[in-house]
Order: C-alpha cells, then sequence, then structure tokens
C-alpha cells in the first residue's frame, strides 16, 4: 500500500474566525484568540494515518520563541501550554482523505504574530510543510484569560463595536462628539501589531518583551507610550499652540483609521496633531483590536497636579483677570480610556478597570505613559500602588486654591474642594448616552453635588440627528465667595451658550451687613484652550455699586459674538469669567469665577428608511445644517462610516445667511450590526467644526 503523504494544509480561516468572534477584523493573516481551540485539516492521500508509523508534530514561533506541539490521538485542550490532538472523525472510503486536528493555546500566550509549521515524521523520511501565520490576541470570553469580562454585552461593547462618543465641553454643558473606532477596517488590525514591534522594549530585548506579552498589564503600559511619539517611534505628536500649519487641526480627526493608516503609509512618522481625545480614541482602538476591552473616559476639570502637593493654585489680579502664575492647571475636560484586566502585581481587590492615558503630561518611569493604575486604587486613595495612581488621583480629586493678588500681596485667598473631577463620564453600552462613572472613582464626600443629580449635569441627546443638540438645563456652578463676609457674590448663566449668538449672565451680589455699601464690581472674560490657563482678555465691564442694607443685587450682562469670536478653528470655545467685587471702605474682596464652553450648533443627519437598512443594498442619508449666523459661511462637508461607506463623502459647501442646506449622500451598508454614520464641517469664518452622526442598525439580508 502506498506510503501516507500530506498534500495540503487548511486554516479554516472563515469558521475558526467565526468562533474565535474575530471575524469583523482584516488581516494578512489567520486572526485567533487566546485559550481557545481552532481546527487545522490536513488533506492526505495513500493509506490512512496511523500514529504509530507517522508523527505530527506543528511548530508554533513567535520570534525567536517557539514550541513544539505533538499531534495526540486523543485529549484534551490544555489550559497552559499549546496542545493539538486528532478531532474524532469517520472514514469515508470513498471520499477525499481527511485529518482534523483540533490545535488550542494556553490562556496566557503572549499576543503577537505567530509562525506555525507542520513536521511529518517517518520511518524513512521527515517532511516540513509551512502553514504562515496567526495573529492572536488577548480573550475576554476565556474565563482563565486575564482580560476575561463576563456579561456578552458589555464584551461587545467594549471589544466588537466600532462606533463611540467622545465627551467634551464643562460639566454643565456637556458635549457629545461622534468617533469611529474602525478597528475592523482593512489592515487596522496589522498596524496595530505594529505598534508592538516597533516599541523601545521590542527593539532593545525582543525576546523579554515578546514573554511579557502574556500580560496585559505589559501591553497597556507599551501602547500608552507608543500612541505618543514622545520617545518612540509613535503614532501622534501633540500639539495645543493653537498654529497646526504643517499637520491636521485636531477637532477634524473623526475616526482612527486615517491617523493609524497615515502614520503606516510615511514609514512610522509621527502624524501631525493630536490632543487628548485623539490620543484616547487611538489608544482604544489599538487595544480593542488586541482583544483587551476598553472604554473612553472623560475627567471634566480635570487637575494637572505637577509638583505633587494635590492642591491647584489660581491666581487673579484685583480686577478678575486670571493669572499664569502657576505651573498646575486644570484642565476643562481630559480623556483618557479605561482596560478591563486582573491585576496580580498589587495583589487582592485591584481587577477590573485600569486608567491608561497615551497623552504625553507627565514621565513615569522614565517614559511619557500613565498606567494601568486600578481605579479601585484611585477611589481608595491607596497611592503606593503602581502605576502612576497619584498622579490620577490628583487629576479627580485635587484641591483649588484661589488667591486674588495685587502688587505681589494676597488680597484674599479660598479652597474649593468640590471643583475638580466634578464629573466622570463615558459612553453607556449599547446607547449613544452618557454614563455617569464619578462614584467609581470619587466617596460620595468628595463629589459635587450636581454630578449626582442627574438633572442638574446635562445628558447629551442621543444624536439622532444632530449628536449633541442642547436639551435640558445648564448647570453653572458659579464659584460663589465664602458667605460669612460682609458681601457674596456669584455668577448665573441665562442660557447656554452657542456660537454665534451673545452670553448673557447676571452677576448677584448680596450685602450681608446691615449697613448700606459703596462696593466696586469688575467681571472679566478671558478666552481659554481647554487644557491650560486663559489668555488675554476679550471683554470687561467695572463699575461702581451702591448696595442697601441686608439687599440682594442682581445686575444683567451680554457679551456678543464679536467680542468672543476666536481666529483659530475650534471645537471647544471656552471662556474663563470672573467677578471681583471690593468694598470700597475696608477693602475687603470677594471673588465668583466659573468656565464654560460655548458649543457650536450641531449637523442633522437623517436616514432615508431608518428602520430597513439591509445589507448590500443601497441607501441615502441626508445632513442637514441651517446657518443661524448673519453672514454667508464656507466650509468642508465631510461624511464618513465605517462597514457603510468605502470612500469618504467630501464637498465644498457654501450655505447664506439663515438658509438652510440639505446634501444627500449615497451609501452601500457591507457589515451588519450597529454602525455609524458621522458628519463635519469644517468651516473658515467663523472658524468652527461642527459635527452630527446617526447610529444605524444594519441587518443581515
Amino acid at each position: 500500500m502506498d506510503q501516507f503523504k500530506v498534500r495540503s494544509i487548511d486554516l479554516q480561516q472563515t469558521q475558526n474566525q467565526i468562533r474565535h468572534k474575530t471575524d469583523g477584523l482584516s488581516s494578512s493573516t489567520l486572526v485567533l484568540r487566546r485559550g481557545q481551540a481552532f481546527t487545522v485539516t490536513i488533506n492526505y492521500e495513500g493509506r490512512p494515518f496511523d500514529p504509530v508509523k507517522e508523527k505530527l508534530i506543528f511548530q508554533i514561533a513567535l520570534g525567536p520563541l517557539s514550541v513544539e506541539v505533538p499531534v495526540s490521538s486523543f485529549g484534551q485542550p490544555s489550559l497552559t501550554q499549546w496542545s493539538a490532538f486528532l478531532e474524532r472523525r469517520v472514514l469515508n472510503p470513498t471520499g477525499p482523505r481527511v485529518l482534523s486536528v483540533s490545535l488550542s493555546s494556553p490562556a496566557s500566550a503572549s499576543i503577537g504574530i505567530y509562525t506555525l509549521q507542520l513536521r511529518v515524521e517517518a520511518r524513512l523520511n521527515v517532511k516540513t510543510h509551512s502553514l504562515g501565520q496567526i495573529t492572536l490576541l488577548c480573550n475576554p470570553w476565556c474565563q482563565t484569560d486575564s482580560v476575561f469580562l463576563q456579561a456578552e454585552d458589555l464584551r461587545n461593547e467594549y471589544v466588537r463595536s466600532d462606533i463611540g462618543l467622545l465627551f467634551k465641553g464643562s460639566p454643565g454643558n456637556v458635549v457629545s462628539r461622534p468617533w469611529s473606532f474602525d478597528q475592523n477596517e482593512k489592515g487596522i488590525l496589522d498596524i496595530c501589531m505594529k505598534l508592538l514591534q516597533l516599541s523601545p522594549q521590542y527593539q532593545a530585548d525582543m525576546r523579554t518583551d515578546l514573554q511579557n506579552r502574556s500580560s496585559p498589564v505589559y501591553i497597556g503600559r507599551v501602547i500608552s507610550a507608543m500612541v505618543n511619539s514622545n520617545d518612540d517611534k509613535g503614532v501622534l505628536m501633540g500639539n495645543w499652540s493653537g498654529d497646526y500649519s504643517g499637520g491636521i487641526n485636531p477637532s477634524q480627526w473623526s475616526g482612527s483609521a486615517d491617523i493609524l493608516r497615515k502614520w503606516a503609509e510615511t514609514q512610522f512618522r509621527a502624524v501631525k496633531y493630536g490632543q487628548c481625545w485623539v490620543f484616547a480614541a487611538v489608544m482604544c482602538t489599538v487595544m480593542r483590536a488586541l482583544g483587551i476591552p476598553t472604554r473612553v473616559i472623560t475627567n471634566f476639570n480635570s487637575a494637572h497636579d505637577s509638583d505633587g502637593n494635590m492642591v491647584i493654585e489660581e491666581y487673579y489680579n484685583e480686577m478678575g483677570k486670571k493669572l499664569s502664575m502657576s505651573k498646575d492647571s486644570i484642565w476643562n475636560f481630559h480623556v483618557w480610556v479605561e482596560s478591563w484586566m486582573k491585576r496580580p502585581d498589587l495583589g487582592q481587590g485591584y481587577d477590573g478597570w485600569q486608567v491608561l492615558d497615551a497623552t504625553p503630561q507627565e514621565k513615569s518611569a522614565g517614559i511619557f505613559r500613565c498606567g494601568p493604575a486600578a481605579v479601585k486604587a484611585i477611589y481608595q486613595q491607596k497611592v503606593d500602588a503602581q502605576y502612576d495612581v497619584p498622579f490620577v488621583y490628583a487629576e479627580v480629586n485635587a484641591d483649588v486654591r484661589t488667591i486674588i493678588i495685587k502688587d505681589r500681596k494676597i488680597l484674599s485667598n479660598s479652597i474649593d474642594k468640590k471643583r475638580v473631577g466634578a464629573l466622570i463620564a463615558t459612553k453607556r453600552p449599547g446607547s449613544m448616552l452618557m454614563q455617569d462613572i464619578t462614584s467609581e472613582y470619587k466617596t460620595e464626600k468628595d463629589k459635587l453635588p450636581s454630578s449626582a443629580d442627574a438633572g442638574h449635569i446635562r445628558q447629551p441627546d442621543r444624536g439622532g440627528g444632530g449628536g449633541g443638540g442642547f436639551s435640558g438645563s445648564y448647570s453653572f456652578r458659579g464659584m460663589e465667595s465664602e458667605a460669612s463676609k460682609g458681601t457674596a457674590v456669584s455668577l448665573q448663566l441665562l442660557k447656554a451658550p452657542v456660537v454665534g449668538e451673545n452670553i448673557s449672565f447676571n452677576v448677584i451680589i448680596a450685602n450681608n451687613a446691615a449697613t448700606p455699601k459703596l462696593l466696586k464690581k469688575h467681571v472679566n472674560a478671558q478666552n481659554k484652550e481647554y487644557n491650560r490657563n486663559p489668555t488675554g482678555t476679550f471683554w470687561e465691564a467695572h463699575d461702581d455699586v451702591k448696595i442697601g442694607p441686608k439687599e440682594t443685587l442682581t445686575i444683567k450682562h451680554e457679551i456678543s459674538f464679536k467680542d468672543y469670536m476666536l481666529k483659530e478653528a475650534a471645537e471647544d470655545f471656552m471662556v474663563n469669567l470672573a467677578v471681583v467685587i471690593e468694598d470700597v471702605e475696608s477693602q475687603e474682596r470677594v471673588l465668583a469665577s466659573e468656565e464654560f464652553n460655548i458649543r457650536s450648533p450641531a449637523l442633522n443627519v437623517q436616514i432615508q428608511n431608518e428602520f430597513s437598512v439591509i445589507i448590500n443594498t443601497p441607501q441615502v442619508a441626508t445632513v442637514t445644517f441651517t446657518n443661524p449666523f448673519n453672514a454667508a459661511v464656507s466650509g468642508e462637508l465631510t461624511v464618513s462610516g465605517s462597514g457603510l461607506l468605502e470612500e469618504k463623502a467630501q464637498m465644498t459647501i457654501t450655505i447664506q445667511p439663515r438658509e438652510t442646506m440639505k446634501r444627500p449622500v449615497n451609501f452601500t451598508p457591507r457589515m451588519a450590526g450597529s454602525k455609524m454614520l458621522s458628519a463635519s464641517l469644517v468651516l473658515t469664518n467663523p472658524p468652527t467644526v461642527l459635527h452630527g452622526f446617526k447610529t444605524i442598525n444594519v441587518q443581515a439580508s
């Protein structure tokens, strides 16, 4: 009888990827999750396979690390090492001759791109067959994997979903902004793998790096450093200067694929430019692609405590102008990610969500990266737990000391323990709403009353059309002066400010004394970037005020659009508003201040037959926008959607004052499931970026 002879080997890509829940991911290799069996079929000719006469041995290599896995005739997959055994089969004498082998990796295998070979050892010869490569990812579906997540809906949201919302603005006026994570787009997984290979750790010591890649703690630390370009060949260069020449304004990005592809296509030169939400969104893409459950988090009023004393000092002059005298700052919002993993390095009780921050702010062990910092350690104030818990703890809990100075003399100072970390938010799983997770970071005593009171904090709307139109009340927690003094002052915004409209607010002054007073009132408004102290004053008002005993006065002010209009395109018009009340007789001064954002108008996106969107069937969406400005506006409209549009739709438009633009966009969905069509309009005058989105449930045919 003729010899047993292997003809071909099939890695069963389609079936294996469906079983491993990697079928959405696009790669040049077979994509698998660790800790789970996959099937390889061997087509042979000649006599049936005889385990006594032939040995089948798989060689599995990750760089210089390799393992030999003999195929046994029976057995169970091992949880701790690679294993292979023949699947039970019924021989069909006339049909094709096929062996099915079940291979499985340990749940602690290193992630990476493996090379597979099969060696067939017979008595007289040895033949080796090359099977190509497999990409091995973490497996949140496997109970023994350190990224295991219990609930299927959360695994779908935090690993498989490619649509997201990022939250920006201020705690009382939250703006939701669409983002496409794009981890399923062509070639993106391969680029994410390239990040690991280009890391300084891999370059310095390949073997150690590959061994360490079994741990999501290690992977998170490497990726956190590789998303910014500060110490390595990382993806994004940060820029907060307001001058984005030579690159792209961070506000104009709407998805991760453009950024990752640009990085890969330019031989891994840093992409210009990113800010915190771009760093976080790209990091979320990479971590989800690698199989680590990840979500994007926004911390409103985020402290950057550069000297580590847990106090942020803010200085004002006697006219209410905020001064740049401290290295510390409070970002109106700061965006990072949380990834879900076990923390065996911290002992019991710290598994679960871990903060990772790719925005280059401070170095961690000599490199610009941050985390993973266990959210439970931050909550418990366990500042000795690695990594970077004290820095993140200060971001959500620091005290704010406000000091009024004149001629280098302190006129007054006050402490606010509630302002920092006023609201910590993420996208709610399975919906386009905001979820308040402040209580996961802070105990009740640390929290701002309004953040627990959802009536005060605006829930961003579902974005059925606009994705960020204003709805609900505007919470405006002006920093009130201490009432124990003779005079108290507070600020009250009369309506949510929108670009193109005037800003209306009240200054409320209370005289707590039984005698009349003569006061001086100084109101000052400054433009500011979300991540630093404000720049020059763009509007001010100074008057004398007479107030009777025990009287409360309300004085209304308006700031016109032309006073605050920015010169550079920005998504976030931020204002620092302050009032100082000076008692002429006692020279006592009290201050109230508030920082708020002026939201851009939203685009409206509608789908023609929104409840019958079927895969591979042409559809029409319409983007609508009414120009609220008194002048004609022009700009570039871009519509994109992962799994919906092959290429972005782009068009230049001009809209007359009060005119409504309607632009149809044709698309053919090529993937089933929850998808998002997002639109952005970059206006040149006024320089602003508008967004809108629509989520669509694409049905299988």
